[in-house]
């Protein structure tokens, strides 16, 4: 087993059941075209080959792609591209090999340090969600940050994070895996979650603006949204926004659901247009 190497935050997962639990999560299906993110040594990708149509993985370290390629590059569904997943442009290496092109779910094992940017790049973000969505993305993550992605309105885990990304998918909780389950263990635990992209009910009418209301409503932990959110709306007004949606005027920011944000967002819009368009009195 090749040495891991920090500055790639690299771990090596060694536990079957964990193993079991990433795939049985991916619910696979013949006819899937899979994007794998830091394949490593290639121990989740072997479980991915027989299940799928095509596997294509994307490696940054030049040394393990060359392990990857003597274990695995005569499997005619695996593709394997070196690179940076963050500044590769996968659709235009996909080009020549149409099997691979636009793959419809995400299997991977991801680096923590960058499980932010993965995060965007898979999804999008609010004000641009990602146009062509993945039917799923099933990823092992650090549980910290996989209990802020599930969270709940009113724990203590739920923040602008929270709202981010369930206003682009729903997201599931499957399973804890503890550090020992890696060589070398991480000082954290991870877990696996599964996201599924999908358009929220009803959308913002201005994703920009609720992007920054979000920002804002949680800029400061613990305080109440009137004083977060004084620069844009002023506390009045905002104290009958929220009886109107029938929230306490003292409501935090952690205590507000995605639903809940976007009508917000979406009655201050409201409120700026009725401004705008009220006569002058003379």
């Amino acid at each position: 087993m090749p040495q891991p190497r920090k500055q790639f935050g690299q771990h090596w997962l060694r536990s079957d059941t964990a193993l079991r639990q990433i795939v049985a999560a991916a619910e696979l299906q013949p006819s899937d075209r899979l994007l794998e993110i830091g394949p490593g040594t290639g121990i989740l990708t072997r479980q991915l080959l027989p299940l799928a149509a095509a596997v294509v993985a994307v490696e940054i370290d030049r040394d393990l792609c060359k392990q990857l390629v003597k274990s695995l590059g005569d499997r005619p569904n695996f593709l394997l591209l070196q690179g940076d997943i963050l500044s590769l442009d996968l659709s235009q290496h996909l080009e020549p090999f149409p099997a691979f092109q636009n793959p419809n779910k995400v299997v991977a094992n991801i680096p923590y340090n960058i499980t932010g940017p993965i995060l965007e790049l898979l999804l999008g973000a609010i004000a641009a969600p990602n146009p062509n969505p993945f039917d799923s993305i099933v990823l092992l993550i650090q549980k910290e940050v996989a209990d802020r992605l599930c969270a709940k309105p009113g724990s203590k885990t739920f923040g602008a994070l929270s709202v981010r990304v369930q206003y682009l998918a729903s997201c599931e909780w499957i399973c804890h895996v503890p550090a020992k389950a890696f060589y070398p263990p991480p000082k954290v635990d991870s877990a696996v979650v599964r996201l599924r992209p999908r358009p929220i009910a009803t959308p913002a009418t201005n994703p920009r603006k609720l992007d920054t209301l979000v920002k804002l409503g949680f800029a400061t932990k613990r305080k109440m949204l009137r004083n977060n959110l004084k620069s844009v709306v002023d506390r009045d007004r905002l104290t009958a926004l929220l009886e109107q949606l029938h929230l306490d005027p003292q409501v935090r920011a952690e205590d507000i659901g995605v639903e809940q944000w976007v009508a917000l967002s979406n009655l201050l819009l409201e409120d700026v247009e009725a401004v705008a368009v009220a006569p002058t009195v003379e």
